[in-house]
């Protein structure tokens, strides 16, 4: 399975507080559904749970020991199983943290929108990963009004 990543992190890798994302971002979602259009998106329970609704062109693929309680969606007990049943298939992993950090060390691409903004409250992080392992490619740079906040996509492509 050819693993990629994508996430939002503040400038001390903050991801999300209380149970939900920190900055919503329009131009980033458009940015989130673009990229993930069309593939399997991987989650956790919780982050399946913080969802709308079932996102639309994607197929979804959540980790979980409670299977019972999802069934309207692809279900893995635990990340190997995941492997085997996906293993020529390409996959995004969408979050949360302890599935970030249990595939961050496999990923090929990892799509990070970088915001120049820091949240105290945050009590969600994305993981440390060795950036000396990753080509980093700034693929452009924004600025959301809205919000009055500076950003940019980054492709970190492993070497």
């Amino acid at each position: 399975m050819s693993i990629n990543i994508i996430a939002a992190v503040g400038k001390n890798n903050e991801l999300g507080k209380d149970g939900d994302l920190i900055w919503k971002i329009s131009e980033d979602l458009k940015f989130f559904k673009q990229k993930t259009m069309g593939q399997d998106i991987i989650m956790g329970r919780k982050t399946f749970e913080s969802l709308p609704r079932i996102l639309p062109g994607r197929k979804h693929i959540v980790i979980t020991r409670k299977p019972e309680i999802i069934p309207e969606v692809a279900v893995c007990d635990n990340i190997q199983e995941l492997i085997e049943k996906y293993q020529t298939k390409e996959g995004f992993i969408i979050g949360g943290a302890s599935i970030y950090s249990q595939f961050i060390e496999n990923a090929y691409k990892i799509y990070l929108t970088e915001i120049d903004a820091e949240c105290k409250k945050a009590d969600v992080f994305f993981p440390e990963f060795n950036k000396e392992n990753y080509i980093r490619t700034v693929l452009d740079e924004q600025y959301d009004d809205e919000q009055k906040l500076e950003y940019k996509h980054v492709l970190y492509k492993r070497r």
